[in-house]
């Protein structure tokens, strides 16, 4: 036992024997953006996948980009500078994003006067909004580097590739299109409902049992995301259950909802210039706006019903108004 002022050294091994996967990219990024677009997508096929909740906030996944700078017109194209900095355990997109558009102005202030940015290890400190430097790496030895005896090299043919890629699961944009085909909801919300497969299975399972009682997909699909369901503490019946006494005073009459939409237009003029504005492409070619403004305006609409808007009906009333 453990006694107060004695020389013990605690350890902790709650995470021993919990497999590690390190995925190491080539150096194709040229932005925070891209990493970003790109870290997400590969969140998706994780959590598709069974591998990982990857969830960064349990400490499921980490984000170590590795950043460095070359000066057009310097060497050879083909070649990487002889430096890296490594910016460890970052763990939001947001702050990866951050941290490289940090390294990118500071790297260029230093290549800029002509010198060579340390090859070193540093970590993102969000209060300062900056990297700070925790150990240097002067040479590639110093990240120890070295075979794992127990794991020997595996090779792969192309009959085992194949193999392989018949008995995988759908990705993460396939199940996206059959989202849309299957339950005629928009794209931006199957994005959304296919973010865990979890979600997923609680959204197919509560449009089901939808059907019994004349409700929607869409009207699922709206429930879950503008009210932000915690699908942990509420089960899909309790979700349709909720849509369903609900629909006793929904108000889905044409003419109040028009007259409703046509006031909140002329009590958002900034709002409606916006989503006007982006109805138009830079070719001059006529597209839907943005889902963001007008889901604001369609919030508007249910403000001044206390909730019994049908907000399929006011986004139909609203578009038309609009366009």
């Amino acid at each position: 036992k453990y006694q107060k002022g004695e020389g013990y050294s605690l350890i902790d091994f709650n995470r021993s024997g919990v497999p590690l996967v390190e995925i190491v990219t080539e150096p194709d990024f040229e932005s925070g953006e891209e990493v970003v677009e790109y870290l997400k997508k590969l969140q998706l096929i994780v959590r598709h996948l069974g591998v990982s909740n990857a969830d960064m906030e349990k400490g499921d996944m980490r984000l170590e980009p590795n950043i460095s700078l070359k000066v057009q017109g310097t060497g050879d194209s083909g070649q990487l500078p002889k430096y890296k900095v490594e910016v460890k355990n970052i763990n939001s997109f947001r702050f990866v994003a951050k941290a490289i558009e940090f390294e990118i102005k500071r790297q260029t202030e230093i290549l800029e006067r002509g010198e060579t940015p340390i090859q070193e290890t540093r970590g993102w400190n969000e209060s300062k909004g900056a990297t700070i430097s925790q150990r240097s790496k002067e040479e590639a030895h110093d990240y120890r580097y070295f075979p794992e005896p127990d794991i020997p090299p595996i090779r792969w043919n192309k009959e085992d590739i194949e193999k392989i890629k018949s008995k995988m699961p759908k990705m993460a944009d396939e199940k996206i299109f059959d989202l849309e085909k299957e339950y005629g909801i928009t794209k931006q919300q199957a994005v959304i409902l296919i973010n865990s497969s979890i979600l997923t299975e609680y959204f197919k399972k509560a449009a089901e049992l939808g059907k019994q009682k004349g409700i929607t997909p869409t009207q699922i699909a709206n429930t879950i995301i503008n009210r932000k369901i915690n699908i942990e503490e509420e089960s899909p019946e309790e979700v349709v259950d909720k849509i369903s006494n609900k629909g006793s005073g929904v108000i889905s009459d044409a003419g109040e909802l028009e007259r409703l939409a046509k006031q909140v237009v002329e009590e958002n003029p900034d709002i409606v210039e916006t989503y006007k504005q982006s109805l138009i492409s830079p070719t001059g070619e006529i597209k839907k706006g943005k889902a963001g403004v007008i889901n604001v305006l369609i919030g508007a609409v249910m403000k001044k019903t206390s909730g019994k808007a049908d907000p399929v009906k006011a986004k139909e009333i609203l578009e038309k108004l609009l366009s």
